[in-house]
């Protein structure tokens, strides 16, 4: 049987994933919601008159869109489909994402409404991210206490 953790990460990593493919192609085409895909045009119009740094660099409204909604799809893919180092690479990713999009929230001063998801998908990708983490490190602090307690035991026969 799995482990409660492996169910967690397993768990969070699939539904992360599903979410972010499903935001990324929203972003990208508006084949799944019309009006979806309207104010994403919209937000990101926004977001690149708050930034005229972006426009500098040659980077549109519309870019700025698909670069964005590109990774979402591309690390949500990996978060649901893909094992192993990749899934923590991808959520990574994907948590900078979200800093990013708090960050242009903030600039245009949206109300708080209009960014808790991805407050609240910003802090699961964290727990995802350190309770994958976790499990890495146990067995190498686990060993390193083992090998403190056997020095210990034959220091204290070597004392007696």
């Amino acid at each position: 049987m799995a482990s409660p953790r492996t169910i967690t990460i397993v768990a969070l990593s699939f539904a992360l994933g599903l979410f972010f493919v499903f935001m990324g192609t929203i972003k990208l085409t508006p084949r799944l919601s019309k009006d979806a895909y309207s104010e994403m045009k919209r937000a990101y119009k926004s977001y690149a008159k708050a930034l005229p740094a972006l426009k500098k660099i040659g980077i549109s409204s519309v870019l700025l869109r698909k670069i964005i909604g590109t990774l979402e799809v591309g690390c949500g893919i990996v978060l649901t489909l893909v094992p192993g180092r990749p899934k923590d690479v991808a959520n990574f990713i994907l948590l900078l994402v979200m800093l990013a999009v708090l960050f242009f929230h903030q600039l245009v001063g949206d109300p708080l409404k209009r960014y808790a998801h991805a407050l609240v998908f910003g802090i699961l990708l964290t727990c995802r991210l350190l309770i994958a983490r976790q499990g890495e490190d146990r067995p190498e602090r686990e060993e390193r206490r083992e090998e403190q307690i056997t020095a210990q035991e034959k220091n204290k026969v070597k004392v007696s």
